[in-house]
């Protein structure tokens, strides 16, 4: 690899808005904010959500009826149904 032309890679701390969940990893991205975790200090990275908030991989996601809507659509303007 050639110098100087990759970001640098280094241990970071994201942490989930909406859950507080944080996760350490290693990333290029930059910020300013720090947290301490284990007595080191690591850049902070805030999420807006992770799998920790989401809601396919927390079991509230709500199942959509794509079928019922589709019915729904076709009596409100008339077209006529397939089948």
């Amino acid at each position: 690899m050639k110098h100087g032309i990759h970001p640098e890679c280094r241990d970071v701390v994201f942490r989930d808005a909406a859950s507080g969940a944080l996760y350490r990893t290693r990333s290029t991205v930059a910020t300013d904010q720090t947290v301490e975790v284990d007595g080191r200090s690591y850049p902070l990275v805030v999420v807006d959500i992770s799998a920790a908030s989401h809601p396919f991989w927390t079991g509230t996601q709500r199942v959509v009826d794509s079928a019922g809507r589709v019915e729904k659509f076709r009596r409100r303007y008339g077209l006529p149904t397939e089948g």
